[in-house]
């Protein structure tokens, strides 16, 4: 089969379409997928360059989201038919250790990722267990592959900082740093979908205006604006109830003294370096007054419960939450793929595999 694959990390330079081996029939509990569109991630960038601690084994499958039509099933499959459309959740569990007992799929011991340690998407099949996909929700007008292709992975992750984390209530406040990339803009949707108010920060204005279009309340631009005294002043010194941080070191003690009393900040990335620091005398009790107070602060991996992944790819708030895609142009353009994806914020870029 063709796949989309790194032939050493480094870089771009080493991102190729080939032929591969196929992945063969799924095995007992398992469903093959043939592929009809895949989505790209900067998780993606961050596997080309190369990860820390990762064991490669080349030509690696790149890609983690992915959409497609099922192609076989293993034994003992029950919920998926040969035939049937489905999302893919890149989250791999044994969903049998005591974490996957509890629902915490994301805390099992043999966690992996498809397109980081596992064969990914970017191929004309993919293997997955059968708790790995779900059927496309019937919307009007129907998902196209490209949008079903780039739903999983950042709204899975947004999903479960302000769902399932984070707790966010109708009328809270809700800070999200870096607007206009893919688990941002997840986050700010899903926020007003729960009735909360959203500040969005970017250092560009085109994406700031871009995201009040797309329903954000307040925008800053953190190149020219002060986030955290902006804040305070915006709350009347209060804060806000839920900062969704993914950049790191450079936002990190930022987003801190945003934080009302009492506040949830929840983090899923360290695009900007992954090193900070918290002083603790804020952290016990609030020692000056104008600043934030005790914090609850959740810091999670970008993974999600599969049985509440499946509800979340259901109802109404799908209509709200499909992706606008940008496409790359065919499959064989996939290292001109990665590097739009540098390039197209408030887009999830996608390619379609031909027939």
């Amino acid at each position: 089969m063709r796949a989309c694959v790194l032939t050493a990390t480094g870089g771009l330079a080493h991102v190729t379409v080939t032929h591969v081996p196929d992945p063969g029939p799924p095995g007992p509990g398992q469903v093959r997928i043939a592929v009809q569109a895949a989505a790209l991630n900067h998780l993606d960038l961050f596997v080309a360059q190369g990860l820390p601690g990762t064991d490669y084994r080349f030509p690696h499958i790149m890609g983690a989201d992915g959409a497609g039509v099922v192609d076989a099933v293993g034994a003992g499959v029950t919920r998926a038919r040969p035939g049937e459309r489905m999302l893919i959740n890149p989250g791999i569990a044994d969903y049998r250790c005591d974490a996957c007992q509890a629902g915490e799929h994301q805390l099992c011991v043999t966690f992996r990722l498809l397109g980081e340690h596992l064969p990914g998407t970017f191929a004309e099949y993919v293997v997955v267990p059968e708790q790995n996909v779900t059927p496309l929700p019937p919307l009007d007008p129907a998902l196209t592959w490209p949008e079903a292709a780039a739903f999983s992975l950042v709204t899975l992750t947004a999903w479960r900082m302000v769902v399932t984390r984070a707790r966010v209530q109708p009328g809270e406040t809700v800070l999200v740093w870096g607007i206009g990339g893919g688990v941002s803009l997840a986050a700010m949707r899903i926020a007003k979908l729960l009735g909360a108010k959203t500040i969005v920060t970017s250092s560009s204005d085109a994406k700031l205006q871009e995201a009040r279009r797309l329903g954000a309340d307040v925008t800053f631009n953190h190149r020219t604006q002060n986030v955290a005294q902006e804040v305070r002043a915006l709350t009347n010194k209060r804060g806000v109830d839920v900062v969704v941080e993914n950049v790191g070191a450079a936002t990190w003690d930022a987003s801190l003294r945003a934080l009302g009393r009492n506040g949830r900040l929840v983090t899923c990335g360290a695009t900007s370096g992954p090193n900070v620091s918290i002083d603790l005398r804020r952290w016990c009790g609030g020692w000056d007054r104008g600043s934030c107070g005790p914090w609850w602060i959740a810091c999670i991996r970008s993974r999600r419960r599969a049985r509440r992944w499946s509800g979340s790819s259901r109802g109404s708030s799908w209509g709200r939450l499909r992706w606008r895609s940008k496409r790359s142009g065919s499959f064989a353009r996939a290292r001109t793929a990665c590097s739009l994806r540098m390039t197209a914020p408030f887009f999830r870029i996608e390619s379609e595999f031909p027939s």
